[in-house]
């Protein structure tokens, strides 16, 4: 499927979609790829969950995004947190930042990199990158197992849009690793971990309002008609709230040495 219209589902991004757990700020920290005071980029920022995650521990962040409904959402939320003096945004592209050469002490793509051309982000990351820098791709996917909510909700938003393919996903993604050693990136790192992230109800039908094959791709009628069969299905087969969703955070880092 082609990229989403991102703008089309900022107000429920900016509103339900959680970001990244504490947990991947930690396992920054313990890899010494997050550090008070260094100058971070954040590429596909979105609503600028991960930058402002950066920024609330001390890094300076430019998030950027093609998207002008993301970047003022983004805005938005770093001022109503006291990071606007932190965490900036602006429109652009992850293949061509036009940033300064060798300015940034980290690169970041939060749920993003699959969207980009990787080959091209990868040399344009390497090039804004200080030596001794590193660029972090991560993720925080929901685990869709047999009988949970996240595997039933797939199979919904498969019925309403046959083009999307996202699915099934095991929040692993070891091609990227071949990416950063194109792009000449060394020492590779992973990490991650499951995580358990709560969702009210109504959140999780926002957050699947404001998905790739929701609300970034679908018109406003058939995003309404998702809706009603969402609330449906989880009033039918699941009605805990908050719901229980399994996600798994998947992090992988090289340096520019």
């Amino acid at each position: 499927m082609s990229n989403p219209d991102w703008s089309r589902t900022s107000a429920d991004y900016a509103r339900h979609r959680q970001g990244f757990p504490p947990g991947l700020y930690d396992l920054m920290a313990h890899h010494a790829l997050l550090r008070p005071g260094i100058a971070a980029l954040d590429l596909g920022t979105g609503t600028g969950t991960l930058a402002r995650g950066l920024a609330a521990r001390g890094a300076t962040v430019l998030g950027l995004d093609p998207a002008p409904g993301q970047v003022a959402a983004a805005t938005r939320l770093a001022a109503a947190e006291g990071l606007a003096d932190r965490a900036r945004f602006a429109e652009g592209l992850a293949e061509r930042t036009e940033q300064p050469e060798a300015s940034f002490d980290l690169v970041v793509a939060g749920q993003a990199w699959h969207w980009f051309d990787r080959g091209l982000a990868g040399a344009e990351a390497m090039r804004v990158l200080r030596p001794g820098g590193a660029l972090l791709i991560c993720h925080f996917d929901w685990i869709p197992l047999p009988g949970n909510v996240a595997h039933a909700t797939e199979f919904l938003i498969e019925a309403h849009n046959p083009r999307w393919r996202m699915g099934r996903g095991t929040g692993f993604y070891p091609a990227w690793a071949t990416d950063l050693a194109l792009a000449g990136f060394q020492d590779l790192g992973f990490g991650g971990f499951d995580h358990p992230a709560l969702y009210t109800r109504e959140d999780w039908r926002g957050r699947i309002r404001a998905s790739a094959g929701v609300g970034g791709a679908l018109e406003d009628a058939a995003v309404a008609r998702f809706d009603v069969e969402l609330a449906g299905l989880l009033d039918a087969r699941f009605p805990a709230d908050p719901l229980v969703v399994p996600h798994r955070v998947f992090a992988i880092w090289g340096w520019k040495r």
